[in-house]
């Protein structure tokens, strides 16, 4: 468009005016978004646009000319620089993003829309821009001893969060489809993640000594029986949320626990399974502290069991999807942390859904 606004203005009575700057910028400003190809085109129009002007107006030989001539050519160099450039960074960054979406169904998979009679949605909001998966872990299983559900919380961020979340992640995998007792499950995360911190700590044993105060993993476990109740237990996790005929209850833990990897403040303290009442019909939110914990930009935390009760109709997806829209409009889309969460409900089984049908 701005070579051909020189072209018009050159063939115009306007022709009085200077277009000769005008060309220089062409090239840069399709180096923006063209590749190599585009800009060098843009390069190769604004040269043949300089040529006809200066033969119209016959201007060769002038040193007006010769200067626009050199400033194109200047302009052009750097265009084309820039733009192989920017392709060759846009080629790794989506490199980069194909990796980070296969590590993500690696470590975190897809939640399964139905399990037997429970129906599940989930959702993960990663806070740096661009990522993909953080410390957030979630898991949803059908094992013998029925629907089992993992989400959880790993301190700190980067890689070292993913792989401690990774590890816990592994072990929950494995323990939920053999281990009959919820406690058991979760005692097989917390071993799963010693082994990691160890790990860790040896790789940096050249480096500065790991706190272990500050290497720990927050979780709480659900399984949904085929009896109408739903079964907890957790370790530091914020408690979930029952969505209970229109109103949104939080499952308080009668007995707090550390979260897993600060088991030397555990000490010989069980881990009690809290059982609620889980009927036909009710849902159940599962939610990481990136959830509860966003802020608007006065300082007021994200009211979750107020907007989940006020958006609890249509399907879970949907829930989620108006949960999502409704977080990032608190926090003007700027997340301080990672956000994932877990919402399942519970349906007839499918043996007397066919009867009553």
């Amino acid at each position: 468009m701005l070579l051909l606004a020189v072209l018009i203005i050159e063939f115009s009575p306007a022709h009085f005016l200077f277009t000769g700057p005008l060309l220089s910028p062409a090239p840069a400003l399709a180096a923006v978004t063209m590749g190599p190809a585009g800009t060098g085109s843009v390069v190769v129009m604004a040269g043949v646009v300089s040529s006809i002007t200066a033969t119209h107006n016959h201007a060769w030989g002038s040193q007006q000319v010769y200067a626009n001539l050199l400033a194109l050519l200047v302009v052009s160099v750097a265009s084309l620089v820039t733009s192989i450039a920017r392709v060759r960074k846009e080629r790794e960054l989506a490199k980069v993003r194909r990796i980070s979406q296969v590590s993500q169904d690696v470590v975190l998979h897809p939640v399964p829309a139905h399990l037997n009679d429970v129906t599940a949605a989930g959702l993960y909001l990663a806070a740096e821009a661009g990522a993909r998966i953080g410390g957030d872990l979630y898991e949803v299983l059908a094992t013998p001893f029925g629907i089992r559900i993992i989400v959880g919380d790993a301190q700190g961020k980067g890689l070292p969060a993913v792989r401690t979340a990774a590890a816990v992640l592994g072990a929950f995998r494995e323990a939920a489809h053999y281990e009959p007792e919820l406690p058991e499950v979760m005692r097989r995360c917390e071993a799963a993640l010693r082994r990691e911190l160890c790990r860790a700590r040896g790789d940096e044993e050249a480096a500065e000594p790991l706190d272990p105060t500050e290497q720990f993993v927050t979780a709480v476990l659900a399984q949904v029986p085929d009896t109408p109740v739903i079964e907890l237990v957790s370790r530091g996790h914020h408690p979930p949320l029952l969505l209970h005929r229109g109103e949104a209850d939080a499952l308080e833990t009668a007995c707090p626990l550390p979260p897993l990897g600060l088991e030397e403040f555990l000490g010989s303290h069980p881990m009690p399974v809290q059982t609620y009442p889980f009927e036909t019909g009710d849902r159940l939110l599962l939610y990481t502290d990136g959830v509860v914990e966003a802020r608007d930009p006065a300082g007021n935390f994200f009211d979750l069991p107020t907007h989940l009760a006020q958006l609890s109709d249509g399907s879970l997806e949907k829930l989620l999807d108006r949960l999502r829209a409704s977080l990032l409009d608190h926090t003007r889309r700027s997340l301080a942390d990672d956000a994932a969460m877990i919402i399942i409900e519970r349906h007839l089984p499918r043996e007397s859904a066919r009867a009553l049908s």
